[in-house]
């Protein structure tokens, strides 16, 4: 990579401020952290020590969440500010990191994404590979079975229930259906949410209260709150304590060493079938699918957008499961990195992999897709969503979040996020259902 520095060196300002609650401030001048090869990119530091003692501070620049350089570091009194600032000449992710005392802060920019491609080629049974396994899903019986969920009067005008969908595979797919009564058939999009990662914790497993949120949303919708495992939905806590520590620990990593064996191969079949189920529904207008989720949810719902051709929208947050051949290229991949787990050495899971990549699978997909993107995450770093996005040839709007971890933002950063990206992925989904 051709990088040229302008400036890496700390430059003291004539304020000596104290005991600051925030002793670091980092910023983009720029109206926007997504520059073009060639273009000038800029961040400004501001760091204070915390008391009037001297505070140790770095500051430090990763690229492509793996390369790091130490731009600056030493002991610090007071305040000290400045602009640093390059030119780019390769589609590259960038990162910078300050500590100043305990206090710890980053900020992400990204050169050129529309040009950056995946670590690994597509294979060339890759089509023949899913036309197989969708022709699974369809040549198995639709078999469904439904149980109501007594909901209370806030709820009046809605129906929800436990739903068990047979799919190929251990599991079947298990989810929550809510919708609302007396819906004239033909009348209502289909929303699906897809669930992130993890077994036990709140946010992988389908919850009724979001499904029934999802309902309510524009002009109402038909919606299945999935899980990703095919487990039981609404158990005591144990339950799913006994799946993290048995069967399903580090479920992520299981059967890599075959495209037949590989967890996901049965993940994505259940995301399928829940849309084959979806669709089977009277209600449905026939036309409006909207795949949602974050992080693993992301994954499969992109995964879904490019699989299933009827599939016209997804709203995806920090997706996972993009650009899974990265470190071949020197890059991170996109959860659960596969590759940084099993080596870049090994030809099993190398020769796995891309059939479960979302920059494959996207390939060709002509659903809308609205995507946030953290240029600071470390879990499903930015080049690894940009990989996948750029196959697809639908309409994209991407929120490139410079200060976006992986998790959601707090303090500050949660409050201009929410009347922000948040708030225009809502407003999307609200259009959407109407």
């Amino acid at each position: 990579m051709s990088v040229r520095v302008y400036s890496l060196s700390i430059l003291a300002s004539a304020s000596m401020a104290f005991a600051s609650a925030n002793p670091i401030d980092l910023s983009i001048p720029s109206e926007s952290p997504v520059v073009e090869a060639g273009e000038k990119l800029e961040v400004a530091i501001s760091i204070k020590s915390p008391s009037e003692e001297a505070a140790e501070f770095s500051i430090k620049r990763f690229m492509n969440n793996v390369n790091l350089e130490t731009e600056s570091e030493g002991s610090l009194v007071g305040e000290v500010s400045s602009v640093t600032g390059f030119q780019s000449e390769e589609p590259a992710s960038y990162i910078w990191e300050v500590k100043v005392g305990e206090e710890t802060d980053r900020i992400g920019a990204i050169v050129s994404p529309e040009d950056i491609e995946p670590g690994l080629k597509r294979p060339k049974d890759f089509d023949s590979f899913w036309k197989a396994q969708k022709k699974l899903v369809k040549k198995m019986p639709l078999d469904a079975q439904s149980e109501p969920i007594d909901l209370s009067s806030d709820h009046d005008g809605y129906a929800a229930f436990e739903v068990e969908i047979s799919s190929p595979g251990p599991e079947p797919m298990r989810a929550i259906l809510a919708k609302p009564e007396g819906a004239a058939p033909g009348s209502l999009p289909i929303i699906i949410q897809y669930r992130a990662a993890g077994v036990k914790g709140i946010w992988c497993r389908a919850q009724t209260e979001e499904a029934l949120g999802f309902a309510k949303r524009g002009g109402g919708a038909l919606v299945l709150d999935t899980n990703a495992h095919g487990m039981l939905n609404l158990e005591e806590e144990s339950y799913y304590e006994n799946l993290e520590n048995g069967p399903l620990q580090n479920y992520w990593d299981k059967g890599v060493q075959s495209r037949d064996t590989f967890y996901f191969r049965f993940m994505y079949l259940r995301a399928l079938r829940a849309i084959e189920y979806m669709t089977q529904q009277p209600e449905w207008d026939g036309k409006r699918i909207l795949v949602v989720g974050e992080s693993q949810g992301g994954g499969q719902a992109l995964a879904m957008a490019g699989l299933d051709p009827r599939v016209t929208d997804a709203v995806v947050t920090v997706p996972a499961m993009g650009d899974f051949g990265a470190p071949l290229v020197g890059r991170k991949a996109g959860w659960p990195q596969p590759l940084e787990i099993h080596g870049t050495d090994n030809q099993a899971a190398i020769a796995t992999v891309p059939y479960f990549d979302t920059a494959h699978l996207l390939k060709g997909s002509k659903a809308n897709i609205v995507a946030e993107i953290g240029l600071i995450d470390d879990t499903c770093p930015s080049t690894s969503i940009y990989a996948a996005l750029n196959q697809s040839s639908g309409q994209k709007t991407i929120y490139a979040v410079p200060y976006r971890a992986h998790p959601w933002p707090e303090g500050a950063d949660r409050e201009e996020w929410d009347k922000t990206v948040l708030a225009a992925k809502n407003a999307y989904i609200d259009a959407f259902a109407q």
